[in-house]
């Protein structure tokens, strides 16, 4: 003997059991589709998106006429310079630069380095050969550079690249800060 439901009835249970369905769908494949929106707003904060170094493209060979000088605090007699040509600050927030340096004895040491501001840190790309060719660095790593370390690399990361810890320098900022820095000291013309 077959029940007969009011009309009204069978409508409620045709969406009582189309929402079950849903619920149960949901019970099956709802975690990972929750998970995965879960995720969502991490992609799109960037102060939470893991880091990744961009690949450094090798420079020209420094010309003369572009570098400019620095002062390494006390490392000796040695002369340092930055070609200004070669500046650059990646995407991914490395200041990338050719480093020169002038030993009291006269040899010259020429290298592709970067800094990275948020991390204080310094990484050698390559080698400058007498030839005007480069030679990429073996081991390429990302070295801390110590806090109260007096060298060029903390020289360039204190006063040059990273002065402002939250934002590294644009390329027009260190040059202005390298070209101005040394004059500024000895009452030359002041950076605009």
């Amino acid at each position: 003997m077959a029940m007969n439901f009011p009309r009204s009835l069978s409508t409620a249970g045709r969406r009582i059991r189309g929402v079950l369905g849903i619920l149960a769908a949901f019970a099956a494949f709802g975690a990972p589709a929750q998970e995965q929106w879960s995720k969502w707003d991490v992609d799109f904060d960037e102060d939470k998106k893991p880091w990744k170094e961009i690949e450094a493209r090798i420079p020209s060979y420094p010309k003369p006429e572009n570098l400019l000088s620095f002062e390494a605090g006390k490392t000796g007699s040695h002369r340092y310079f930055i070609d200004a040509e070669s500046l650059s600050l990646g995407e991914d927030g490395v200041v990338r630069y050719v480093l020169v340096v002038k030993a009291a004895g006269g040899a010259t040491n020429v290298t592709f380095e970067g800094i990275r501001c948020e991390m204080r840190q310094q990484k050698f790309y390559a080698i400058g050969q007498v030839n005007g060719n480069w030679t990429r660095a073996r081991n390429p790593q990302w070295r801390q550079i110590g806090a109260q370390e007096a060298s060029q690399h903390g020289t360039l990361f204190n006063e040059y690249f990273c002065a402002d810890r939250s934002q590294p320098a644009t390329p027009s900022q260190a040059i202005q800060r390298l070209k101005y820095s040394g004059s500024a000291r000895f009452g030359g013309p002041q950076p605009e």
